[in-house]
């Protein structure tokens, strides 16, 4: 037993043998807490969490898991490092074995954050799933590895920084080259913060017909770096995001009906009363039309025109199909054509009246014809 005494009260580097073997206890006994740790989380925490229907909670703890068993080990190296009371001459081991400790909780806190990138990708996968466009498919895996770039990267200055070196130099030199290479990728830079921007916005989806500036087509893909837009002439233009994003866009596929605005013109031979008669009947027409909208319409005498009375056509068509769209305006006016001629009355066009200086009268046709 003194024997035993005597080789604990022995000591290396300045600390007692017998503060070793404390330190070495420990360290043992915060493995055995980390294994106590990892068969709870398998046999309580996870059954319990896989019993819910929400699958982001497992997937928080699976990325808890490992940091959080590695930091058990990393508070039974701190408790054994104040055991061992290091001493600081001839070698500052106490100030090392700090430094040491600091590195590995930062690599412990970088390691979680790096899981949790997963768990952040889970859940906006989700939402990228709901909607048409793959803009935000390619974008998704951006984000994920920029994130855990930036990750690993603040891991490596902080590191840098807990073992003493300064990191103000390092900062500079990065900011230089930084600077440099956002120069050099200034489009590509604007281009995908233009994504960002049509992602969050949403202006228009795939299949959407769209007027950009001067571009008008239909849109039939919006990646990662431009939109492709196809031209009624079939022709097809690939604009850049960043272009995208600054133009006022008019989005004709989100028009929740489609307006039918038109003059008719009658001639001058036409009297008071049919003329009321033509505004009530083409009204009514207009009423009883499947194709056309009830909520609004407008149907009046407007104008004494220079060649004709106008009435005015107002009013909306259900669908905002094109093609479906030019046939309801097509049976509109073709009815309208009837509702005139069952009136007796009839389309005027443009014509001019010439009165002679002897008291005789012309009437001249334009360039189109005229009626006499």
């Amino acid at each position: 037993m003194d024997t035993l005494e005597t080789l604990l009260r022995e000591t290396f580097l300045g600390i007692s043998l017998g503060r070793f073997a404390a330190a070495f206890a420990i360290l043992i006994l915060s493995l055995v807490l980390k294994r106590v740790f990892s068969h709870f989380y398998d046999r309580v925490v996870a059954p319990l969490a896989q019993k819910t229907s929400n699958r982001y909670d497992d997937q928080f703890l699976q990325g808890v898991k490992n940091p959080a068993g590695f930091m058990v080990v990393i508070a039974g190296l701190f408790v054994a490092v104040q055991v061992l009371h290091l001493p600081s001459e001839p070698m500052d081991l106490h100030r090392f074995a700090g430094a040491v400790l600091k590195v590995l909780v930062t690599f412990d806190v970088a390691w979680f954050l790096f899981n949790m990138v997963a768990l952040l990708e889970a859940y906006l996968a989700q939402w990228v799933t709901r909607t048409e466009s793959t803009l935000d498919d390619h974008l998704l895996p951006f984000i994920r590895k920029s994130l855990r770039v930036f990750i690993v990267f603040l891991a490596f200055i902080m590191t840098v920084q807990n073992l003493g070196y300064s990191i103000s130099g390092l900062l500079a030199s990065l900011g230089i080259g930084g600077l440099a290479v956002a120069l050099a990728a200034k489009d590509t830079l604007s281009n995908i913060f233009g994504s960002i921007m049509i992602i969050l916005d949403r202006p228009f989806h795939i299949g959407d017909w769209i007027k950009a500036g001067e571009m008008e087509g239909v849109v039939e893909e919006v990646g990662f770096r431009s939109t492709k837009i196809r031209t009624f002439s079939k022709t097809l233009i690939s604009v850049p995001n960043n272009v995208i994003a600054n133009t006022e866009i008019n989005n004709f596929s989100r028009m929740p009906k489609r307006r039918i605005k038109m003059t008719v013109g009658v001639t001058y031979e036409s009297s008071p009363a049919q003329m009321r008669r033509a505004v009530d009947d083409i009204r009514a027409m207009l009423k009883e039309h499947p194709a056309i909208h009830q909520e609004f319409m407008l149907v009046n005498f407007t104008d004494f025109g220079p060649s004709s009375l106008d009435i005015l056509v107002y009013c909306f068509t259900t669908t905002t199909v094109w093609g479906e769209y030019l046939e309801a305006r097509q049976d509109v006016c073709l009815r309208i054509m009837d509702i005139i001629d069952g009136l007796g009355m009839e389309i005027a066009f443009p014509s001019r009246s010439i009165y002679l200086r002897g008291g005789e009268q012309e009437e001249l046709p334009a360039a189109s014809g005229a009626k006499a």
